[in-house]
Parts: structure tokens; C-alpha cells; sequence
């Protein structure tokens, strides 16, 4: 399932990769309650490349001409397509463009990402100068440095742009997605980056796992299609019928889905769960994250039923550390408060930057850090008996 623009970069935004001030537009009227300073950029929403060369992006300095080209574009055919929407945009003025990409090699089954230091709409240009960087192990901030150096990128720039390819493979995992696609990446004479399109295609066989990606797509069939049975709808149903004393918290369908199916594997059964998937803007990612971590601590901590918590964080922006330290500030609280739920055991694997330093966070408390899933469940299995 591909997405359009505007949705992609609905999803870009609550990731904080660096987006435009814009406006969704359903008829050419809409622009006279534009909230966005001209001059603006109006683009077709269709799935089909190729708009630019089209006539489906325009530009505009004013209400009158951009109501004009609102209609020329609403009546415009790309490969068989009307959009039902447009997308206003600010104008942006790029010194450079780049292309970046994270994709899965569904040969090799692994994620790749891919960078050009050209970016647009010659593809030939933007292939000439392609770099590849295959992930082939627990992914960090290098394999991003990476890219950036392969494409030629030197200075500020260097971090500026893996910053960016960090938060597009935290989006493109968390999503269980086939692509996540950035042409052009521009960059202005002082150095800001900003996305100024945006490509998302969801691995139609994740779809049961992410309805808010059907929703935000907004197609009726794949939406009645995300309500009905999944299996990871029926293994949540299954859970709470089947529970046992153990309660998972990690972040994202996808590895909430991967970590109940781990457990039931190995016999294990889990009593609940919490979610920590989160919605944020650049920088506020990582402290959003250890505020719903202990949020998630809290719940689980007050069922009844749960003995061991398993916490199983899979995080690229915000460092291994920095999480097992939220986890313990918040043990620390409630051992203060003398609250019940002290003597839960807790697990955490940590998927991320400097989680060889969490181990030394932790001292005289129920907490163990795992660098692994089979050290994991190890220790699950033991404190769950």
C-alpha cells in the first residue's frame, strides 16, 4: 500500500524528520482560508511519479493565481489517476538536493538504505551517484554516518543527514514498511535540511499489525480488512484468555508483535501488555519515550497477575542508557513511595546506542539488562517460575 504525500509526511512529522509548513486541499475554495505564506507550491496527490514533468506541481504568489492552478491541477490526469486532493506547501529555495531511502531487500531480508548526493526528478542523475548501506546487523547511528560519508558529505552536513536516515529506519521499523523515501532532501545556503517529498509504501502483509496506517490511508476495504481478524489480533484475544504472569513493554506493533510471538514459541505466556509507540517532534522523541516507559512501568507494575516485566525497546534516537536510567528513576520512586509492585522482577532489552553502558545503571535493584532475546527469555523463564 502506497501512500500519498501528504500522508507520508503526516507520518514524517510525528517522527520528527524536518517538514514544511502545509495544507491539505480538498477543492480550489479551500485556498481562500490558507494559512500558509505565499508563495506556495500546490501539488497533485496521486500515487504516480512523474507529477512535476505532468503539470501536477505548480507555484503560486497569490490566492487568485493559486485558485486557478488548483483547478488546472484537479482536472489533470497522471497515468490514469485524478487526485482527489492537493497539497499546498510553502516554497523552500534548495542549494543542494539529495535522495535518500531506507527499502528492504525482501531477497537478502534485510533493510538497505541508499543515498545520492543528487536528488529529483532525473533518475538517471539521482542513480549515477547512488550509495548503498546494508544493514546486516542491530542497527545503530553508524550505518547512517555511513551513508552520509559514502554519498560525499562532509562537515555539519555529515549529521544533519544521518540524523535524518536515523528517524526514516526508526519509522520504516517501527511500521513494518517496504520503503521510506525522501526526493529531494533539499539543503539551504545555511545548512537546514527539510524533506520536500515524501514517499511511504506499507508492507501490505504488516497491515493487520498497523490499522493507523490504514486509517491514515484511508481506504474503506484494507480498513475492513485491519478490523477483522489478524493474527495479532487473535494473539492478543488469545493472551488475555491464556494469561500467565508476565507483562511485555515495548515500543511499536511490530515489535510488541514480534515479542508476544517469541514468548508463545517458547511456551511462555504473557499476562498483558503496553505499547509505547509515541507521537513527537524532533527533539522531545527521546524524552516522550522514557516518560511513557515509566509510564508503561506503572500499569504493568499495578496488575496483579504480573511477577516479571519483560521491556523489550528497540530505539535509535534515544540511547540504551538514557533508557535504563528512566527505568530505574522510576523503580527509585516507588521504592520512596513504598509502593506495591517493588518486588516485580524486571527484564529490559534495549536495541540502541551506549546500551553497553546500561548494565552499569543499574545496582541493587530487581533489574537485569540483556543484550540479547535468547539472554532475555532466559531470564524471563527463571523469573516467571
Amino acid at each position: 500500500m502506497d501512500l500519498l504525500e501528504y500522508q507520508a509526511k503526516e507520518l514524517f512529522r510525528e517522527m520528527g524528520i524536518p517538514i514544511l509548513p502545509s495544507q491539505r486541499i480538498d477543492h480550489p475554495k479551500d485556498l481562500k482560508g490558507l494559512q500558509i505564506r505565499y508563495p506556495v507550491v500546490l501539488k497533485s496527490q496521486v500515487r504516480a511519479g512523474g507529477r512535476g514533468k505532468a503539470g501536477g506541481i505548480k507555484f503560486a504568489e497569490n490566492t487568485i493565481d493559486a485558485v486557478a492552478a488548483a483547478q488546472t491541477i484537479f482536472q489533470l490526469q497522471i497515468l490514469g489517476e485524478y487526485p482527489e486532493v492537493l497539497l499546498a506547501e510553502a516554497k523552500y529555495n534548495s542549494q543542494e538536493e539529495f535522495y535518500l531511502a531506507v527499502v528492504l531487500d525482501t531477497a537478502a531480508r534485510r533493510p538497505v538504505l541508499l543515498g545520492s548526493k543528487t536528488g529529483g526528478v532525473e533518475a538517471e542523475a539521482v542513480m549515477s551517484q547512488m550509495q548503498l548501506v546494508v544493514i546486516d546487523q542491530e542497527f545503530s547511528s553508524f550505518y547512517a554516518r555511513r551513508l552520509a560519508v559514502l554519498m560525499g558529505l562532509d562537515g555539519p552536513l555529515i549529521q544533519a543527514v544521518s540524523d535524518i536516515v536515523e528517524k526514516m529506519y526508526l519509522l520504516f521499523a517501527q511500521k513494518d514498511l517496504a520503503l521510506v523515501e525522501i526526493n529531494p532532501l533539499g539543503v539551504s545556503s545555511t545548512g537546514e535540511a527539510m524533506a520536500l517529498d515524501g514517499k511511504v509504501t506499507a508492507n501490505d502483509e504488516a497491515l493487520g499489525r498497523h490499522c493507523d496506517l490504514v486509517e491514515l490511508a484511508g481506504t474503506t476495504s484494507q480498513q475492513k480488512q485491519c478490523l477483522g481478524t489478524s493474527p495479532l489480533r487473535e494473539l492478543r484475544l488469545k493472551q488475555l484468555e491464556e494469561a500467565g504472569n508476565i507483562g511485555i513493554l515495548s515500543n511499536g506493533d511490530g515489535t510488541i508483535g514480534m515479542t508476544l510471538d517469541w514468548l508463545y514459541e517458547a511456551g511462555v505466556k504473557p499476562a498483558v501488555f503496553v505499547n509505547v509507540a509515541f507521537k513527537a517532534q524532533g527533539g522531545l522523541i527521546a524524552e516522550v519515550l522514557c516518560e511513557q516507559i515509566q509510564q508503561g512501568l506503572d500499569l504493568l507494575s499495578q496488575d496483579k497477575r504480573v511477577k516479571v516485566i519483560l521491556v523489550n525497546i528497540i530505539s535509535s534516537l534515544t540511547p540504551g542508557d538514557r533508557i535504563v536510567a528512566a527505568i530505574k528513576e522510576y523503580w527509585q520512586g516507588r521504592t520512596t513511595q513504598n509502593q506495591s509492585g517493588t518486588d516485580v522482577q524486571v527484564i529490559v532489552r534495549v536495541v540502541g546506542d551506549q546500551r553497553s553502558k546500561a548494565s552499569e545503571i543499574i545496582t541493587d535493584m530487581p533489574i537485569t539488562v540483556v543484550e540479547s532475546l535468547d539472554d532475555a527469555l532466559e531470564d524471563v523463564i527463571m523469573a516467571a517460575k
